[in-house]
């Protein structure tokens, strides 16, 4: 026997339903249009990326020091920073000093060496109003020894035949990458996995951040970054940089930018005479052939290089300019690390205070040029498909030329990547090009006609002025 419900409870049941449904689910879920990956907003099509090393940068190294810095930052034209890792070290295996910030012991509070939760939710305030945006270093591959989760659930952790919880393996030896200071996770639980998820919205929901840096991208199964991706994105539009090259990091949509390493030790190899300019073209043709999606972080130096590697000035000599200027116009989005500005002439310790040495910015002036170049012209966005690519003009060993346009905006740029003085012509001609370092009037560049460049020369120009 069919039961009766009454009209004004039925009513009053779906009016509950409907209305509880409407409050539980972010207003962006329940649009019409399926959501496309990856999901970022539009500040990022033109944006500068800034990494920011909370310990070294400032003699007090916390976040209420750097606080202090944002207006210079602004200024210099920096949109999105990247923070170093924010979480307390762990003490268990402790590399030495004060530790590596890639040993986490808790995913979800601060490095009391950088200040407070209260200290931190200013700082993101802060950035916010200036118009900026941050991200924040995520390490999922791997936490400290002392971590939360260790003794709560060892299950959670890649352990050896005999139950003995292992720091990670490089997959292609077996053998430790000796990271002695960190133990590896186990993503073949599901358990941990939704728990590192949530302790990732965790920072978006409640402490406002725009995104991720996420450290060893690569070593992470791929199939959990699709499954992040559906978490995170469904809820809002984030920027999410992986520390990867792996195509698919890109192609599926879990990331929308990665490092563009190849091409970092390529510019190395040029600045040290051990390859020429055209193996240039023969990676940018590999690159666009492999990623469909998204976009490469070009760099000149990051908290990696400048430690393990040496600074910019070790490893490319007089060439760091002109490879800045390379970094800021080819095909992705531009990163400046903390102190290039300065510039930074030594290695940073890494496991100990290190403080970066900021007196004369006297490299300020040419980021500003070059950060306000991205900014006004439209041609060297990044956009998650169908960005403006570099079109080469010109045939030589030595000098790099090419052209990027929109047919709107259109810039022109000129690299004597060598250590003598070149000529080179270009097999296009122009007229009406502004010289971003030097804006006295347009200028002509005839096809054919013959353009001298001192050694490590560059010149960009525009057809419009740079502001």
């Amino acid at each position: 026997m069919k039961t009766k419900i009454p009209f004004l409870l039925l009513v009053s049941a779906l009016f509950v339903l409907f209305y509880s449904c409407r409050q539980s689910a972010p207003a962006d879920t329940v649009a019409s249009e399926p959501i496309t990956y990856p999901r970022v907003q539009e500040w990022a099509e033109d944006a500068v990326i800034y990494e920011v090393n909370i310990r070294q940068y400032t003699p007090e190294g916390t976040f209420r020091a750097f606080m202090e810095h944002l207006p210079r930052l602004k200024t210099l034209g920096v949109d999105l920073l990247w923070f170093m890792p924010i979480h307390p070290i762990s003490e268990t295996n402790r590399k030495q000093g004060l530790g590596s910030y890639y040993a986490a012991s808790d995913y979800k509070a601060i490095n009391p060496e950088f200040g407070t939760m209260e200290d931190f939710d200013a700082l993101v305030d802060a950035v916010h109003r200036l118009g900026m945006h941050m991200i924040i270093d995520w390490v999922p591959n791997h936490t400290g020894w002392d971590h939360v989760w260790i003794k709560a659930h060892p299950e959670w952790y890649t352990q050896d035949s005999l139950g003995n919880i292992v720091d990670p393996i490089n997959p292609e030896t077996g053998e430790s990458w000796g990271w002695t200071d960190v133990a590896d996770l186990n993503y073949d639980n599901q358990d941990m996995r939704l728990e590192m998820i949530s302790d990732m919205l965790f920072w978006v929901d409640k402490h406002k951040i725009d995104g991720f840096r996420c450290d060893v991208a690569h070593g992470v199964p791929n199939d959990f970054w699709v499954q992040c991706r559906d978490s995170i994105y469904k809820r809002q539009a984030l920027f999410m940089l992986a520390e990867s090259e792996i195509p698919e990091n890109r192609n599926n949509g879990t990331f929308v930018m990665t490092y563009a390493w190849e091409f970092h030790h390529l510019m190395n190899d040029i600045a040290q005479g051990k390859r020429q300019v055209n193996a240039i073209d023969t990676m940018l043709a590999q690159s666009r052939e492999r990623f469909h999606k998204g976009y490469g972080m070009y760099f000149t130096s990051n908290h990696d290089e400048n430690t393990w590697s040496g600074t910019e000035f070790e490893r490319m000599g007089d060439a760091s300019e002109v490879m800045a200027v390379l970094s800021f116009t080819i095909d992705g989005m531009p990163l400046i690390y903390s102190g290039q500005e300065e510039p930074l002439r030594k290695r940073l310790r890494f496991f100990e205070k290190d403080t970066i040495p900021f007196k004369t910015f006297s490299n300020a002036p040419m980021y500003q040029k070059l950060t306000a170049l991205k900014h006004q012209m439209t041609c060297l966005q990044t956009k998650v498909e169908g960005n403006t690519v570099a079109e080469r003009i010109n045939v030589s060993e030595d000098v790099y030329a090419f052209e990027r346009g929109n047919g709107m905006d259109k810039i022109v740029v000129l690299l004597n990547l060598s250590s003598k003085p070149q000529e080179t012509t270009l097999t296009k001609g122009y007229v009406g090009l502004y010289n971003l370092f030097d804006q006295d009037g347009p200028e002509s560049l005839p096809s054919g006609q013959a353009i001298a460049l001192d050694p490590w020369d560059y010149k960009v120009y525009t057809n419009k002025p740079i502001q």
